[in-house]
Parts: structure tokens; sequence; C-alpha cells
């Protein structure tokens, strides 16, 4: 399992992906979930990946591969991000009925993997999409700024309280991570180092990509006072009083 978590506000994006994968509780490793495809002054694209592991490397790989290939459409020379998740979702079907075509009789293998986008392409504002496995895709919005893949659930209910469009970027990336620590608690799939990234409007670089490990001082910090915070208010609720007036 995995957990990834994306923003799309009005000072840029923001992005947070853990690191675990696991094929049991005796297999358990580290894998990058967050993968950048940078040009200078003209774009900066974000994919975070969950779901088969095999399949997330291959579509990866592939994207990446073909962006050397200036005689075919590829993620590094597409004039929109709308087509950029085009053509992930168009790498996303192609990959998985390869590899489920080829899969033993009986054999219950699931191949699907979801895919975050989002990024800037000169000429256009910064978008971010969610790519399922059929290869479809919506996009984010200002009513619905962020989008999750993977473990979910134990993340949802701060950032539904905190995130709005007008966020500011870094007080996004704490709600991102606290979001993340929510979900490390609950779900033992879910597991360090988190691979986190601020991208500013305008901006096209790809500088601010930081791996956060146990030893982050100020993860640490805010870990320590999320879950106090949350005691001492619980603490002070009002006393039980459940009888009719």
């Amino acid at each position: 399992m995995t957990y990834c978590v994306a923003m799309r506000l009005s000072g840029g994006v923001v992005f947070a992906s853990d690191s675990r994968t696991n094929a049991g509780v005796d297999h358990i490793s580290t894998f990058r979930k967050l993968h950048v495809l940078h040009q200078d002054s003209e774009r900066t694209l974000v994919l975070q990946s969950a779901g088969n592991l095999a399949t997330t490397q291959s579509i990866i790989n592939l994207l990446r591969l073909r962006a050397k290939d200036d005689e075919r459409a590829n993620l590094l020379n597409t004039t929109s991000m709308f087509d950029a998740a085009s053509l992930i979702g168009e790498t996303v079907r192609e990959v998985i009925h390869r590899d489920s075509s080829a899969q033993q009789s009986g054999s219950s293998t699931d191949f699907s993997c979801n895919i975050l986008l989002g990024g800037q392409i000169i000429g256009e504002p910064p978008r971010l999409f969610h790519i399922y496995p059929e290869g479809n895709f919506i996009e984010a919005t200002e009513d619905t700024p962020y989008f999750q893949i993977g473990e979910s659930k134990y993340g949802k209910p701060i950032i539904d309280r905190v995130l709005t469009y007008d966020t500011p970027l870094e007080q996004a990336m704490c709600c991102a991570l606290i979001s993340i620590d929510s979900t490390l608690r609950s779900n033992l799939s879910v597991g360090l180092p988190l691979d986190v990234m601020i991208y500013r409007r305008d901006s096209f670089a790809s500088d601010e990509q930081y791996r956060i490990t146990e030893k982050n001082p100020y993860f640490a910090t805010i870990r320590k006072a999320w879950s106090e915070g949350l005691l001492n208010t619980f603490l002070q609720m009002p006393p039980l009083n459940l009888a009719e007036e």
C-alpha cells in the first residue's frame, strides 16, 4: 500500500508521498513514488504513483525513455497539461494491457495503478490530474483542490478541515505532512521516508524537493504538536450530558 497527496492551490502545487511497498508482512521495501520531469523556463511535471509496483515502474520508465524521442509526442513536448495527462493515460492502458494479457491462467494478480500528475507548462496555470487505471482522468478545481491515492481515508479528515484553494503553500505542506502522519499511525503499510516537493506558480523550478526521515526535526516537531494538541482539545471537551432538557 502507499499514500500520496497533491494539492493544487493559488500559489502552486504541493506534493507528498510515502515510500513503502509491501507484498506481505515479510516483504517490505522502500521505493520512490514521486518523480519529476523538468525543463528550465518551460515546464515542471511531477508524477506520483500508487498501485502495482511493476506497473508503475514500467509506466515511469516508458515515459522517461519516450521523452528522449522528439519524433513522437512525449511529456517534454506536449503543449498542455491536459495533453500530458492524456499521454500518461494511454501509457497506463498500454502497460496494464500488456502485462495482464501475459498473465497465466488462474492468476489473480492486480496490475492496476493510479497516478497523480501536477505541475505547469508555459502558457497555462498550474494544473493537477488524477489518472485512473483505465487511462481516463479528472482535474482538480478550486472547489476540490487536492487528490489522494493509495491509503487515503486516515489522512483525509485533516485536509478537509484545513485546506482551501487560497491556503499558502507552506501551510499546505504542513497539512500534507500531518495527513501522512495520521496515516502512518493507523496503517503499517504506509511508511517513511517521505518524498515531498513544493512547486511555486510560474517558477518552472524543481529545487524544492526534500526527503523526510524519522530524524527530520520539523517533521518530529509537528507530529508531536499535532498529537498533543488533539489530546489537549479532547480533554477540554464539555462533560458528558446526554439527558434531554
